[in-house]
């Protein structure tokens, strides 16, 4: 099977598989991080093969809605590739980058070994910050039952995934855990550019949502 047709397979089967998610992980987060991640692979000079079939497939089985789950989203992405009798060599690519994707906790390093994997992986970062970012993250934190904000949680910087994925906290406070991190964790030159204004407009919405809330705007 060609790579065209591979990755025009593994769209429809994305996009099947995420149809009527409320939670910022639907079919559209995809298609934008696929965008970005096109851009990235075409400045810093990576596979655009394995670049986009890991951005088709890192969310189809998300360890967040897997009970914390980290293997099932590669276990799922290996099938699917086998399936379309895909090489081993770029299966064992994608499912390596669909593992080691996610962000799992501050003090949680989740480096990426090959130029692959950091495209992707900054691709996907940039689609959390700026005012995309913000949208998803009150997307999922309805879908998790978190408050909007509440005074009483201050942030924590986890140290594990199993600490992250089961603490408590708001949607506001997931900004200090997580949001607000990510512009100095951007691994390519390309992705701390477009990360620039898009933390900015972050720490924008953060200082007219403190102000309301207290009252002085």
């Amino acid at each position: 099977m060609d790579q065209g047709t591979v990755l025009g397979e593994t769209e429809i089967h994305v996009r099947t598989s995420l149809d009527g998610d409320g939670a910022g992980h639907d079919w559209w987060h995809v298609d934008r991080v696929r965008r970005l991640a096109r851009r990235l692979a075409a400045a810093e000079a990576a596979d655009p093969f394995v670049v986009e079939l890991a951005v088709l497939l890192h969310d189809v089985a998300d360890w967040k809605f897997h009970e914390g789950d980290g293997e099932v989203g590669p276990r799922q992405a290996r099938e699917w590739l086998a399936g379309l009798a895909v090489e081993p060599r770029v299966i064992d690519h994608v499912t390596e980058i669909v593992g080691g994707l996610s962000f799992k906790g501050a003090r949680v390093p989740r480096p990426m070994r090959t130029i692959e994997g950091r495209v992707v992986q900054d691709a996907d970062r940039l689609d959390a910050i700026g005012a995309i970012g913000v949208a998803r993250a009150f997307a999922y934190g309805g879908w998790k039952g978190q408050p909007i904000f509440d005074p009483g949680l201050a942030p924590i910087l986890h140290d594990s995934a199993a600490a992250y994925w089961s603490g408590t906290t708001s949607t506001v406070t997931h900004f200090d855990e997580k949001l607000l991190l990510l512009k100095d964790l951007m691994n390519t030159d390309t992705a701390r550019r477009l990360a620039e204004e898009r933390h900015r407009f972050l720490e924008m919405f953060l200082a007219r949502f403190h102000a309301e809330w207290d009252g002085t705007a």
